[in-house]
């Protein structure tokens, strides 16, 4: 496994990698990497195209009120696993590299980006579309794999690509949890004992509310009694909605590519979830 620190040695090592498998596939992560990232790693090397892994804490996607200097950071662990899965080269750029003295450009997505994530963390996805076009112009990958458990910026990143008619394709992969529901995070080892007990009532409260839509509730009924029971389980919910899943928009009903999504504080951990909503029969 390589690893490359500067934009030169990277694009030497993409180069010597094309050549030889034909197609690089980019799996971009913050670190802490967990198995939830693995799964994205394992998802690319199925592709066959050699794999690039990029480690870097993106300052820009972080608000005034949100500590990055906290962000997990294990980049010793991070290579082990890296190296243990077979990725062909992990990519850690520094601040300076990613955000030159002189650089003013950044990139808002509108439409996905609006709501819900948008509201909670103004310009978060600013910096997730900034970074990501960064990335994609620098390993200049043919796919690149984003986890479904951050649904909206899948939605962010997807509409990018597509708006501005970028040659790689934006590949979802599905939620990895414990067996209790919860959906891996790397700020989940931020909960205390007390806390990981009830964190996975999250996703029970994704899933009856879903099942509640399913056998003909009202969908503003079943989030107001899922946000209820959050609340009694001290959750400080910000958002719990049914949306569009491309769009984001928030719906009235089920419908076709409809999900549910939340986000909601459980002591000084802020965790996010989503699932599909069960069209209506």
């Amino acid at each position: 496994m390589e690893i490359a620190r500067t934009l030169a040695s990277l694009r030497d090592v993409c180069a010597t990698l094309r050549t030889a498998r034909g197609a690089l596939a980019l799996v971009p992560t913050m670190g802490a990497l967990h198995a939830g990232h693995m799964a994205l790693v394992q998802a690319a090397i199925d592709s066959g195209a050699a794999v690039v892994t990029s480690i870097f804490v993106n300052p820009l996607q972080f608000g005034a009120n949100e500590d990055l200097s906290r962000y997990p950071r294990d980049e010793a662990g991070d290579l082990a696993m890296l190296r243990a899965a077979g990725c062909d080269l992990v990519w850690m750029p520094d601040v300076a590299t990613m955000y030159p003295a002189a650089a003013v450009t950044t990139i808002d997505v509108a439409g996905p980006s609006e709501l819900w994530e948008g509201v909670s963390r103004p310009g978060h996805f600013r910096g997730v579309a900034t970074v990501c076009a960064k990335l994609f112009g620098q390993v200049r990958p043919d796919r690149a794999y984003f986890g479904e458990k951050d649904w909206q910026q899948l939605q962010v990143v997807t509409r990018m690509v597509t708006d501005l008619h970028l040659p790689l394709q934006i590949v979802g992969v599905p939620t990895v949890r414990e067996a209790d529901g919860l959906a891996l995070s790397s700020r989940n080892r931020f909960l205390t004992t007390e806390e990981q007990r009830v964190a996975p009532r999250l996703h029970q409260a994704l899933t009856a509310c879903a099942q509640a839509m399913a056998q003909g509730t009202q969908a503003a009924a079943a989030l107001a009694q899922a946000t209820s029971k959050l609340t009694a389980s001290n959750f400080h919910v910000d958002y719990l909605a049914l949306v569009d899943g491309p769009s984001m928009r928030p719906l009235d009903a089920v419908q076709a590519n409809a999900r549910l999504v939340v986000a909601a504080h459980l002591g000084a951990v802020r965790l996010i979830d989503n699932i599909a909503a069960a069209r209506e029969q």
